[in-house]
Order: structure tokens, then sequence, then C-alpha cells
């Protein structure tokens, strides 16, 4: 079929910032020079990048500590593991390779000092998130993981409490959980642990969706930061779709449509963005 003459030509655009964030990129090279290693759980919620990794570089991914056999060499996840977890690996003597990010042995810390002073804690964030589950082990203190103020209604919470935020939240949700927990605490000690990268892909998102007329995601669909993207996108363009490769991509999304706006997770390598890009040309064309 020839394209009608009055079919506006697509254009497509990416967001200001998008994709591989610091800690991705820096966990990857870490897998990639580790040799024949394990990851303890997925190494970052991209199963195209975990596969490359494996066929290319001999990188297994274990489905978590429960799984470690006769494995020696083992890489800690992006996302962190649990304190106990930790400290029985180190007594076994396995090699550890950390690729933890650094935003998230953040929180980590501030947990683990805020609650050994008798602080309560409340963090912010997806209670079955592996990332959560880590910095949530390093409490001494009592502990709620929380993804709305109505969870805290009930909760007659000590006069000290400190909140962290998971790292790839909503900055506007989490200061709906701050402003609720001042009315609540007499002393409260706040810690945006939301990463720069996550707030600036964020906006940037915001920023294109409301010009599009379709926005294409792409990220691994357990990714946290990936559906909030995902999310946000929605909100101010509804022809958004989350993918998280080129064959999921329909001709039928882009016809009658003059601008396409394109954004990534921060687990989402450059070589599958740019498959999707290159598919998108020839479904248009």
């Amino acid at each position: 079929l020839f394209r009608s003459r009055l079919e506006p030509a697509l254009k497509i655009e990416m967001a200001k910032s998008y994709g591989f964030c610091f800690g991705v990129k820096r966990a990857i090279k870490i897998a990639e020079s580790a040799g024949e290693a394990a990851t303890i759980g997925e190494l970052i919620h991209n199963a195209e990048e975990i596969n490359r990794l494996k066929q290319n570089f001999g990188v297994k991914t274990l489905g978590g500590v429960g799984e470690i056999k006769d494995e020696q060499k083992l890489i800690i996840r992006t996302h962190g593991i649990q304190k106990d977890d930790l400290q029985n690996l180190k007594a076994q003597n396995k090699q550890l390779i950390d690729a933890t990010c650094p935003f998230v042995t953040k929180p980590q810390q501030i947990v683990e000092k805020m609650s050994a002073e008798g602080y309560d804690i409340v963090i912010f964030g997806d209670k079955n998130h592996p990332e959560v589950k880590g910095v949530k082990s390093y409490a001494k203190s009592r502990v709620f993981v929380i993804m709305d103020t109505k969870e805290l209604q009930d909760v007659k919470l000590g006069s000290r409490v400190a909140v962290v935020s998971q790292t790839t939240k909503k900055i506007e949700n989490f200061t709906k959980i701050v402003a609720f927990l001042m009315s609540k605490a007499k002393e409260l000690r706040v810690f945006n642990t939301i990463c720069n990268a996550t707030l600036e892909n964020q906006e940037a998102v915001k920023n294109l969706a409301k010009r599009a007329d379709v926005m294409i995601i792409v990220g691994g669909k357990n990714s946290s930061n990936t559906k909030q993207l995902f999310l946000i996108s929605q909100n101010f363009c509804k022809d958004s779709y989350l993918i998280e490769n080129e064959s999921e991509l329909e001709r039928s999304w882009f016809e009658g449509k003059s601008l396409c706006g394109i954004s990534a997770g921060a687990s989402t390598p450059d070589w599958i963005i740019q498959k999707v890009i290159k598919k998108i040309e020839e479904l248009k064309s």
C-alpha cells in the first residue's frame, strides 16, 4: 500500500535523557571483566543484556543466594543483596565482586546509621523489590516499607523518624510521604535517595510526551524505573507503549502520527534502542 499524501511524515525524537545510568554502566563493565562468574539475581533488569553477558562473557545468572552451589566467583547485582546474605558469603570465603550501585549503597548506609541511633525507619518503595529488601535488611530498629501514606495511618511511629526512598521512585510521591511524616514525628530526618539519573530521565520523558503523538518506552517490563517512565509518559500522551525490543512494535501505532518520542529505562542498552529506531523507520516507510 502507498502512503496517503495526506498522512504526515513521522519524525522520531529521543528524550533528552534516557538509557543506561552510571550504576548500570559500571555493573556491565564489572561483569564483562569478571570472566566466568555468576550474578546473585539478575545483574540488571534487562533480559537481553543479561543474555549478551552470558553468551559473550560467560556470566551466569542465579535466582538468588539459595541457588549458589560450587560457584566461587560471585557478582553482587546492582540492586545489592541483604546484609545477612552478604555476611554469610564472606564467611564462606567466596570471591565477591560488588557491582552494587553506589546510589543503592547510600540508603543502606543511612538506614544502618539512623536505626543504630534509635530512629524508626520509613522506606518509600516496593517491599518486593530486591533493592528495597537489601536496604531494609540494614535496619536495626523498627522499619516500615510503604508505597502510600495510607499504610502508616494506623501505625504509632516513634518521636524520631528517618525516611529514605527507593532510588527509582517519583520525587512528587516521595514529597507527599515526607509531608505526611512531618505531622507525625517530632524529629524527622529526610534523605532524598532518588537517583539523579532517574529524576533527569523522568523530567525528559514528561517534556517529550507533552509534544509527541506516540511514545515508545524501551526497557525490561520488570524494571521499576522503566515502568515509572511509562506511567509518566501515559499521563501526557495516551498512545504510549512499553516494549522490551523491536519485535513488539506494531505498524498501526504510528499511523497518522507526526512525532514519535522514544525513551528508555536505566537498564536498557543502546544496541536495543538502535534496533527499535531502525524498526520504526522501516514501519513508517
